[in-house]
Order: structure tokens, then C-alpha cells, then sequence
């Protein structure tokens, strides 16, 4: 039976996550509120987090000012918007990303082995350009700047962990702690992360994960951990490459000896060796094996060690969605701190989307949401969300004809049109 929805869940949903007084409050802690209030900061705040995505938008002040006009019937001149651009504003929306990140949770279970880990989470960074000119954070090639977005992703409970932003030079696995917090966690990593190191750190704090295989890397093979049937070749005491080539088993299931530096204290480094578990399952396609190292136990088939790597595309259509929904290299500033804001009010943006996914996936659970169809679905309804919210906070209903001629006029007597010019070359004397 399909359930009957209020018109107001979507706003008790938002204003449950975000409500007007904590708002305020983390505003006033911050230094973010004007002593005046000619602005309303918790619509400015909605304004930014749903003026992310409004279809079709650009990501620029004048654009979040649109919808702040609209939503509060409203009209604030440009540099008195432009001026709560501040740090402190930045300061505030951080402190609403966190609570989010406690907040917005969807705990919800791919498959019942997956229970026994405390989450499932994916490591992943991504790059996205700036504003040329915006030193502080280099690119790898002159006269450009770019950011590195660096992400944990929670499968588990289908939301953000951790997030970094940093220059593009810094390399992603640099911004991945390693410490007690991984005990009981199941990481899936990208071969920026590969490093035995990590590996054997991840394991020493009972923790888990997958990882591709390098295609350089040689394991010498001290075990196999599945008989095959026939007259299989044996592996034990080879490296893995020397009969690769050769084999046609399905599956390649065996322990691996690997070699690897531990962390260097003064002058002092040693060596150390650990095994794992070596996975590799046959691509019929390509006449190849996929190969992963992992530490998970023997209990999960090499098809599902496969399939649990597949995951980390989830994080791939998060970037996919930051980028192409929230516009997140469709904004260009040459401040660093509104810079800063923007990439954290696009992450307020894509949680607040996955708050409200998890509701209608509550209501229905019958019913599958496609996240990039709900993130198209989610942008175009972010405008009359934000008008909802305008009433809802004791703002009149937009003036749409006022909202249109304050817009749409030219804002300065002395840019003339076309055919104005056109017009004053033939008559000098009425000229401005």
C-alpha cells in the first residue's frame, strides 16, 4: 500500500536536522550574525545549502542571492549580501556539517555477513578546479589552482564519515589515519591508498580490508587457502606471477608473503614481512585474472571479495554527484575563505539530500531510489523547498513581479543597451 505523505514532510525533515534555534545559536558562538539582522541567517544558511542545488544555477553569490530574494521576499542590495561572506559564516556552516555528519544516518544492510563489521567505509579523494589565481591551493601545473576533496564514505549507514580539503599536490593516502578507529571496520581502498604498512597497521588493529592487487607487485606464495579440483597446478613456494599466465581456474585463492618497511624513528628502519590473503577471480572477457589482497577470513568466497570491492564505486557516483548535481567546480572565487565555504555548504547540499532520501526510503522500503535520480529529483524541487522553509520561518509568500523588475532592470544608469547607443548617435542632446 503506498503511504500517504504530508505536504510538510520534506520541511519537518529539514528543519528537524537543522532547527532555526541551533542555527542561531552556532551563529551567534561564531560571530556570524549582523547586529542589524538585515539578513535572516538561518534562510542565508538554507539559501547556500539549497541554492547548491537548484537546477540549472550557477554557483556564484549572485546566484545564492537569487534565491535568498525569493524565498524571503526580500530584497538586499548585492554588497551588503556579498560582505556575510566571511570566515565566521564558514566557521558556522562547518559546525552544521558536523552535527550533520552525526545526524544524517541510514544504517542500512547489503548483505547479513556484512553485520559482523561496525561499518563498511571507502577511502577516496577527488580533484576539482578553483579559481586560477587562487595560490593557496597549487596545482600540479603552473598558472592553475585545485583542491583535493578527500572523502571516508560510510556504506553502512549510507553517509559521510570524514572529510579534508587540501591542495591538489597533497597525496590522498597522507590523510588517512591509521589508529584504534579501524578496529571492527571493513575499508575498501583504490591504489592511492596501497601500502603494505597500512595494511599490516590495519590489521593489528583488528581492523579489515580490500584492496586491488598492483599489477608490479609479486608475492611469494606460502599456502593455498582452497583445493582445486583435477590436476591443478600448485602454487606454494612460487610468486604469483610466474604462473599467471598459465592458469585457467576460476578462482586464484592463496596466502601471499609480502615485504615492506616499517616507519622510520630517527635514523632506524626496519624490514618486516606479513601475509595476506591474495584473491584473484577469473574475467572470462578479458582472459585475466582481477586480482586483490585482503585480510578477510576464508569465509567469504572469492566472488564476494570481488563483489565487496565493487562498492567503492558508490564513493565514485558521490564525486560524480557532487561535481555534476552541486556544481562543485561551477563556482570560481579568488578567496580562499569563500572558496572553503562554498565546497562545505555543496557538502551540506548532499547530505541534506541523503536526509531526505532516507525518509521516503523509511515510508517505502519497498520501493528502490536510485541516488543519481534522486539527487536530478532533489534539484529540481530545491527552489519551492526553499520557499516552503521562507513561510514556514514567517516570511510572506515571494512577490514574484517586484522580484522580477529588481532582477531584471539594469542596475546602473550609465550601462546602456544597444539600442540606447544606437539611439544617442543620433540624437547627442538627450544624452545622460
Amino acid at each position: 500500500m503506498i503511504p500517504e505523505l504530508s505536504p510538510t514532510l520534506i520541511r519537518r525533515r529539514l528543519t528537524s536536522l537543522f532547527p532555526a534555534d541551533l542555527i542561531e545559536g552556532i551563529a551567534r558562538e561564531r560571530d556570524a550574525v549582523q547586529r542589524h539582522r538585515k539578513i535572516d541567517i538561518t534562510m542565508l544558511v538554507w539559501s547556500l545549502i539549497l541554492g547548491f542545488a537548484v537546477d540549472g544555477e550557477t554557483r556564484s553569490i549572485a546566484a545564492f542571492q537569487r534565491a535568498y530574494q525569493t524565498a524571503t521576499n526580500q530584497t538586499v542590495y548585492r554588497s551588503s549580501f556579498y560582505d556575510r561572506f566571511t570566515p565566521e559564516l564558514g566557521d558556522l556552516l562547518s559546525d552544521l556539517l558536523a552535527h550533520a555528519l552525526e545526524e544524517v544516518a541510514a544504517p542500512h544492510t547489503i548483505a547479513p555477513q556484512l553485520t559482523q563489521f561496525r561499518d563498511t567505509m571507502i577511502a577516496d579523494a577527488t580533484i576539482f578546479r578553483l579559481h586560477r589565481f587562487l595560490s593557496a591551493f597549487p596545482a600540479t601545473h603552473d598558472d592553475r589552482s585545485g583542491a583535493k576533496l578527500h572523502l571516508v564514505y560510510n556504506v553502512t549507514k549510507q553517509t559521510l564519515a570524514q572529510f579534508k580539503l587540501t591542495g591538489e599536490q597533497t597525496h590522498e593516502s597522507s590523510q588517512f589515519p591509521v589508529r584504534n578507529w579501524l578496529r571492527g571496520r571493513l575499508f575498501l581502498f583504490d591504489l592511492g591508498f596501497y601500502g603494505y604498512r597500512r595494511f599490516a597497521l590495519i590489521d593489528e588493529n583488528d581492523g579489515y580490508f580490500v584492496s586491488r592487487l598492483k599489477t608490479n607487485a609479486n608475492p611469494l606464495i606460502v599456502g593455498e587457502r582452497r583445493k582445486c579440483r583435477g590436476r591443478a597446478i600448485s602454487l606454494t613456494g612460487s610468486r604469483l606471477r610466474d604462473h599467471l599466465a598459465k592458469l585457467k581456474r576460476k578462482h586464484i585463492d592463496v596466502t601471499g608473503e609480502f615485504g615492506f618497511k616499517r616507519r622510520q624513528y630517527g635514523e632506524n628502519q626496519s624490514a618486516a614481512t606479513r601475509e595476506f590473503r591474495v584473491v584473484g577471480v577469473r574475467n572470462e572477457d578479458t582472459d585475466d585474472y582481477h586480482l586483490y589482497v585482503t585480510n578477510l577470513p576464508d569465509e567469504f568466497t572469492p566472488e564476494q571479495v570481488a563483489a565487496l570491492y565493487s562498492l567503492r564505486w558508490k564513493v565514485e557516483l558521490l564525486f560524480r554527484e557532487l561535481k555534476s548535481r552541486y556544481g562543485l567546480e561551477k563556482f570560481e572565487t579568488g578567496n580562499k575563505a569563500i572558496a572553503e565555504l562554498l565546497v562545505v555548504a555543496a557538502l551540506l547540499t548532499l547530505l541534506v539530500s541523503r536526509a531526505l532520501l532516507a525518509v521516503f526510503q523509511e515510508l517505502d522500503p519497498g520501493v528502490e531510489y536510485p541516488e543519481e535520480r534522486w539527487a536530478t529529483t532533489f534539484r529540481s524541487v530545491a527552489q519551492p523547498v526553499l520557499g516552503d522553509l521562507g513561510v514556514a520561518l514567517g516570511h510572506p509568500p515571494p512577490n514574484l513581479p517586484e522580484l522580477v523588475r529588481c532582477e531584471a532592470r539594469q542596475p546602473e544608469r550609465s550601462r546602456l543597451t544597444l539600442n540606447k547607443r544606437v539611439a544617442y548617435a543620433f540624437n547627442a542632446e538627450v544624452r545622460p
